[in-house]
């Protein structure tokens, strides 16, 4: 009797170590953490900010995403300060209906394109029933999170108008998140045929260090010109099988031109950069 709780005492001194180290282990660390989750054909991302505060940015096609939060978020945490829509399609939205049902929102960014589908009338009726502000953003807009920042480039309302029902990738949110001298693009399914609108604003310091490839490596993502601009050091692909031939050589092709390391979470599985505002790393799943 005596060994047996011993050993119940053994376990539970060691349960509780763990959770400890978890639990100071998650407080933050001065340094920002961007997650691209392997959620399969589509887009989600995890970033927490160097002070603690936290966004999602796409949902992804499925429930997936929940395990990658899972396993990144702090295991306590029930609050998201920011959830971002980058545009109305499944790929992006589906597991951020999830995310709302399971967190507490901050609120919910978005830019102003409709669609007519059932995913997205369900998703936002979830915002609705959990009455989270929405803030709707266009280019020229910026977003402060402590020593970070999420500057807007895409959509523009002036060039396309607003609440349209056409293509909804045209209408892909586009920032740039800055935190010291490190930048990273978040470009959504935006491509070649409204890059021209923002390519050539001024970034910081001439190169971003971090590209989540647009459309996931379509053909039609992004162009020389597009490339020639950021100049990326690391370019990171969200995809899984698909009959639509993503990435493409072309794209591949073309970041190969610019000797910029290429993970694709098809291949690598989550991929998450590490940075103190001027030195960055990597990890794999």
């Amino acid at each position: 009797m005596f060994k047996l709780r011993y050993g119940y005492l053994i376990s539970g001194i060691i349960t509780g170590s763990i959770l400890i180290f978890s639990f100071f282990g998650s407080f933050p660390d001065g340094k920002l953490h961007i997650v691209f989750c392997d959620v399969g054909q589509g887009d989600a991302a995890y970033v927490r900010f160097p002070d603690g505060q936290d966004m999602v940015v796409d949902g992804g096609p499925n429930d997936n995403v929940l395990g990658c939060l899972g396993k990144y978020m702090p295991f306590w945490d029930r609050h998201i300060d920011l959830v971002m829509l980058s545009h109305p399609q499944k790929d992006h939205l589906q597991g951020l209906i999830s995310v709302l049902e399971r967190f507490n929102v901050g609120y919910f960014v978005r830019s102003d394109v409709e669609a007519t589908t059932e995913g997205y009338a369900k998703l936002m009726a979830t915002v609705t029933a959990k009455k989270i502000p929405v803030k709707y953003m266009s280019r020229g807009e910026k977003i402060n999170l402590g020593t970070s920042s999420l500057t807007f480039l895409w959509p523009s309302t002036d060039v396309l108008g607003a609440s349209t029902t056409g293509d909804v990738n045209d209408y892909s949110l586009v920032f740039a998140l800055r935190y010291g001298t490190f930048d990273a693009l978040f470009t959504g399914d935006a491509d070649q045929q409204v890059e021209r609108y923002y390519v050539g604003d001024s970034l910081s310091d001439g190169q971003v260090e971090l590209l989540k490839v647009p459309h996931h490596g379509s053909k039609t993502g992004m162009s020389q010109t597009f490339l020639d601009w950021i100049k990326p050091r690391l370019a990171v692909i969200s995809v899984g099988k698909n009959s639509y031939g993503h990435p493409s050589q072309e794209t591949i092709r073309l970041l190969r031109q610019k000797d910029s390391k290429i993970l694709r979470t098809d291949q690598e599985g989550d991929v998450e950069v590490i940075t103190d505002g001027k030195n960055w790393t990597v990890r794999l799943d």
